[in-house]
């Protein structure tokens, strides 16, 4: 059965129809351009170069596709919020990653990446709402950067306003906080939960 550890780069999309064939299980991975979604990526894989990360917050531009074995996917989908990218390209992002999550039948599971010193914003929100028929997993980012006690009074804060649909957990790349469990839940999407332990 295939891992993680497993997934290597198929493509990059710039339309929904240009993606594989919308059978298997897929696990979307979103977020503000600054929120560390690649590195969270390439965390998660164990692969460090996986996904491309960038000090120029707004490279993800078109849908990003890492496979597994027997129709498994990964989708990083296009950075949104991001000042300097003109207003006409941000929008096309975000009518990309709506469009993706509004028509994928093999989207099992959305991985929403949130800076935790930030909280969610208008955008993420509207991630939030677009698929009530999915988990949503939300992952406070950079939680290295504050201390425990504020992060959990921004975890309280945030679990006040987040749909029911979506857990908010607390993670960080540069310590690994949060990142079993996160790998737990997107194998399970997947369907590999027995597939991959803790490494």
């Amino acid at each position: 059965m295939p891992t993680l550890r497993d997934a290597v780069f198929l493509l990059g999309a710039p339309r929904v129809r240009d993606l594989p064939p919308d059978i298997g299980a897929e696990v979307a991975f979103a977020g503000r351009s600054n929120a560390g979604k690649s590195s969270a990526l390439n965390a998660l894989t164990g692969h460090t170069g996986l996904a491309r990360v960038s000090k120029t917050p707004g490279r993800t531009q078109q849908l990003n596709v890492f496979g597994l074995a027997d129709d498994r996917r990964l989708i990083d989908l296009p950075g949104y919020g991001y000042a300097r990218v003109p207003q006409a390209l941000r929008h096309t992002f975000i009518a990309l990653t709506t469009e993706y999550l509004e028509r994928r039948q093999s989207l099992k599971g959305l991985v929403l990446l949130a800076d935790i010193r930030q909280g969610l914003k208008t955008e993420d929100h509207a991630l939030l709402q677009s698929r009530t028929d999915i988990p949503i997993l939300v992952l406070l980012s950079k939680a290295d950067k504050i201390n425990r006690g504020e992060r959990q009074r921004t975890l309280r804060e945030m679990a006040k306003i987040a749909p029911e649909t979506a857990y908010l957990l607390p993670f960080s790349a540069h310590t690994g906080d949060g990142l079993e469990e996160t790998r737990g839940t997107v194998l399970q999407w997947l369907g590999l939960a027995a597939a991959d332990g803790p490494t």
